[in-house]
């Protein structure tokens, strides 16, 4: 019996080796017990991604539900996180269950659990959840199809994608970004994102818009090295691109390419949709942040007074935030943003749209509105280093953090450190280092900020050789 648990977002594993169909009846079964104590006569939503086995693996659970008597709402094909959130909201279900590993590498899958609130269920249900999986499964999967259950009214289908397009169209002044000259280019990874952009959107190029559960080879995480193909499209393409747009495997990730090709990572995109909503839609509320983002995030609230808060990494503790305050956007370092009027839920393509409008209804390029901010914080640069280490060696680097035995890496002295989720240690108030490790990857991560990508690789590399030191 394996032990299933559940990370910072949801349970993934090894398809074929942990990720089986029994494993995925052993969590749906735990689910059921779940919501058939919280509610009478429960639904719940299942969607699933481009991912091997997706529509299998969501079956399995949809049999286990009507097998335990709740009623079962399935996408009728692949879909994006967002849009199981979403889903949840819209048919008034009690859960939603999307099968996805989002962005790691294609040999995994996965299973998140949303609550009805149409956001990651919360840590307290996760846990109660997790201590429900049963040590084996023991419910018959064959016992009865998937045409069977739906006769009888047991299960299903709606078109989730549609009720997301919906949706955006009400929320969007969609006309102004499609009778704009902007083009823009968009690389779903081979992801749930595949189909949806161009539903709604006019100009747009697309590539590796097929279904690929490989993923061609490359993790579908929307960061700057597993996007050379869409940069380089960007800088010769003759259409004269304004803007590229990424998102990950389950696209609730944003991946921002400037006109130039160059990347733009999310701390400048959480600050241009704050400096968005405030200045220029009016919004208020509060902004929530994890651990690993920007110091210029509460340089540019405190320019506009908005309350800020961070919070540890995860998105279920901004989507904590969001549920019980007015949050204007909680946002994550790893591209992971949420703004108020849609769902307290990640959404890639959505962050894409506002910025889409924003570039639209101004006539201004990305890099003018970048400019527009740096007039508020001033410059800056972020770049991750991921160190992909012994569990051995990472111990004994954690180790040392816990015992503050790390006074300064190269020339660059610590003048202080923050132990909210990870080890954060700051050189001035605009300059800091942090040592992580991943939550959902076998890795240690190292982050830098700085006011400029030269000095952030200096750190970086500096760090490097200090933390390997202890090989």
């Amino acid at each position: 019996m394996e032990r299933i648990k559940f990370g910072t977002d949801g349970w993934r594993a090894i398809i074929a080796k942990e990720y089986t169909v029994n494993n995925v009846a052993r969590v749906s079964k735990a689910v059921a017990d779940f919501i058939n104590q919280k509610s009478p006569n429960p639904t719940i939503v299942i969607g699933y991604d481009c991912r091997f086995g997706g529509k299998m693996f969501a079956e399995t659970a949809a049999k286990v539900f009507t097998h335990e008597g709740v009623k079962v709402i399935l996408s009728d094909s692949f879909v994006s996180t967002p849009m199981v959130s979403l889903a949840v909201i819209k048919y008034q279900a009690n859960l939603g269950v999307v099968i996805t590993a989002n962005h790691i590498p294609p040999e995994y899958n996965g299973y998140k659990l949303k609550g009805d609130f149409g956001g990651p269920l919360l840590q307290n249900d996760i846990s109660d959840v997790e201590s429900m999986i049963p040590k084996t499964n023991k419910i018959n999967l064959d016992k009865k199809t998937i045409d069977e259950l739906k006769k009888e009214n047991k299960i299903s289908y709606k078109n989730f994608e549609q009720l997301y397009c919906n949706h955006a169209s009400k929320n969007f002044d969609l006309d102004s970004i499609n009778n704009s000259s902007m083009q823009i280019a968009y690389d779903p990874m081979f992801g749930a994102g595949l189909n949806t952009v161009n539903k709604l959107l006019k100009n747009i190029t697309q590539i590796n818009d097929e279904q690929n559960p490989g993923f061609n080879g490359t993790a579908p995480e929307p960061i700057e090295r597993n996007l050379k193909k869409l940069s380089k499209l960007i800088k010769e393409n003759s259409l004269k691109i304004d803007c590229g747009l990424a998102t990950d495997g389950d696209a609730d990730r944003i991946g921002l390419y400037n006109h130039l090709g160059e990347f733009i990572d999310s701390h400048h995109i959480i600050i241009l949709l704050i400096h968005y909503l405030v200045k220029y839609k009016k919004l208020t509320g509060k902004v929530v942040t994890a651990f690993s983002c920007s110091v210029k995030v509460a340089q540019i609230c405190k320019h506009y007074n908005l309350d800020h808060e961070v919070v540890k990494i995860g998105f279920k503790h901004i989507a904590d935030k969001m549920i019980k305050e007015d949050v204007l956007l909680g946002g994550e370092e790893s591209g992971g943003i949420a703004t108020k009027g849609h769902i307290p839920e990640r959404d890639g393509i959505w962050m894409g749209l506002i910025l889409f409008e924003f570039m639209a209804k101004s006539n201004k390029s990305l890099n003018e509105l970048i400019n527009e901010v740096y007039d508020i914080v001033g410059e800056f640069a972020f770049e991750r280093m991921d160190l992909h280490i012994s569990e051995d060696l990472k111990e004994k680097i954690l180790n040392k953090c816990n015992n503050s035995e790390y006074k300064f890496f190269g020339k660059h002295l610590i003048i202080q450190t923050e132990t909210l989720d990870g080890f954060k240690y700051y050189f001035d108030e605009n300059t800091w280092l942090m040592i992580r490790p991943s939550g959902t990857e076998p890795v240690l991560r190292v982050y830098c900020e700085a006011k400029n990508k030269k000095q952030c690789l200096e750190i970086l590399n500096t760090t490097k050789k200090v933390l390997l030191q202890n090989e």
